[in-house]
């Protein structure tokens, strides 16, 4: 059994680590300014730079298939970008990407939405979660009534990622109320912000924030339904189960990043005439979260080396957002207490991920959710203890 990287892997690795730490880190003592004025740390303008930068670096639409000018990297691939994309705390992403479910688009509609997403010249979100209707997505209640050549939408979405900047929505309403979201009730929508929605900020605890979408009587011609009628549930769920793995990829760099730090200050910060590394209090902190961080790694590889066999990656992608998440906010939390009060402050970066890291623990599947999946799994029968190893 070889746990080593491939040449390629290690190549591809190597070089986002080389274009994070000399384009991206440089710019966190100006954005944690910017977020300490209540500004956002990185503008639309900025955002797009870098990534044209990271263009030249050969890195564009890391999941894109390759028709459509990205390199469709393998899942491994992408969760080791992922890992050296959360060594910092600046909102970077590299671009080229589209919501996975936009490759459902019919030719006029890639047109119009999918290949313009993918240039950077768009921006979308995607909108099922409702005020009453989180991890109950079947419960929504947006309703879409048919009136013509067109579908009538009324309701409110909420929590909605890029809600408050996104040129279209990809929005899930209920076409059937006598048949549940979750078995054909449900339909998606490509609907533009210039057919009438309204997106309104939500302050969170974190930096940015998403937004509520509000519908009253916006018209969407019936041509600008992605996918098929009554397929709205089933694209929500591929779209929602795309960042399983990812999600925690990304937290394994936050971790990485925030336990160098805690070794660093541990090694130079004394008190009572000797290093705090010294004491066995501090050690046991940098030694648990080092085993934390090593079993989340193994999860997120697993989860994302079956997504490249081609197999269901639910239940290990599961296992894999759930430990990942709270391991980073454990090891977060130890980082600032072995800073003190230093780590408490807003001139470095720790009370900011411990703040960010806290919703991972809740978007795209809470953790309650995850326990959910995992248990149903084996207790139905659906996987083995052990996984592909049983």
């Amino acid at each position: 059994m070889d746990f080593s990287l491939t040449d390629e892997e290690r190549a591809i690795r190597d070089t986002a680590r080389q274009f994070i730490t000399k384009e991206v880190v440089p710019l966190e003592q100006e954005a944690l300014l910017r977020e300490r004025r209540h500004q956002p740390g990185l503008e639309l303008s900025e955002l797009r730079e870098l990534q044209q930068k990271a263009k030249k670096f050969g890195f564009w639409g890391l999941s894109t298939p390759e028709e459509y000018g990205g390199m469709d990297l393998p899942a491994v691939l992408q969760s080791l970008i992922w890992t050296e994309v959360g060594r910092t705390f600046v909102q970077f992403k590299f671009g080229g990407e589209a919501d996975n479910i936009l490759y459902y688009a019919n030719d006029a509609q890639k047109e119009e939405f999918l290949l313009p997403t993918i240039e950077g010249e768009r921006i979308s979100c995607f909108a099922i979660t409702e005020p009453g209707a989180g991890s109950d997505a079947a419960n929504i209640k947006l309703r879409a009534v048919r009136d013509g050549d067109d579908w009538v939408l009324n309701g409110e979405k909420t929590f909605i990622t890029n809600g408050n900047d996104a040129d279209f929505a990809i929005v899930v309403g209920v076409t059937d109320p006598s048949r549940k979201a979750s078995n054909g009730g449900a339909t998606a929508f490509l609907v533009d912000r210039s057919m009438g929605w309204r997106s309104e900020f939500i302050q969170t605890m974190g930096e940015g924030g998403p937004a509520s979408l509000i519908f009253s009587d916006v018209r969407v011609p019936h041509r600008n339904i992605l996918g098929e009628i009554g397929q709205g549930f089933e694209l929500g769920m591929k779209w929602i189960g795309k960042g399983r793995y990812l999600i925690p990829s990304n937290a394994l760099g936050i971790a990485e990043r925030a336990l160098g730090m805690a070794i660093e200050y541990a090694n130079t910060r004394e008190t009572f005439g000797a290093k705090i590394g010294t004491n066995q209090a501090i050690q046991w902190m940098i030694a648990d979260s080092e085993v934390e961080l090593e079993a989340a790694r193994w999860l997120i590889l697993r989860a994302a080396w079956t997504v490249d066999q081609g197999e269901d990656p639910r239940h290990a992608s599961s296992m894999a957002k759930l430990y990942g998440a709270g391991m980073v906010n454990r090891v977060v939390d130890r980082v600032m207490q072995i800073h003190g009060g230093m780590g408490y402050t807003r001139e470095l970066p720790i009370e900011r991920w411990y703040r960010q890291v806290r919703l991972m623990r809740i978007y795209e599947g809470t953790d309650e959710m995850q326990r959910l999946i995992i248990s149903r799994d084996l207790l139905r029968g659906y996987t083995k203890i052990g996984g592909h190893l049983a």
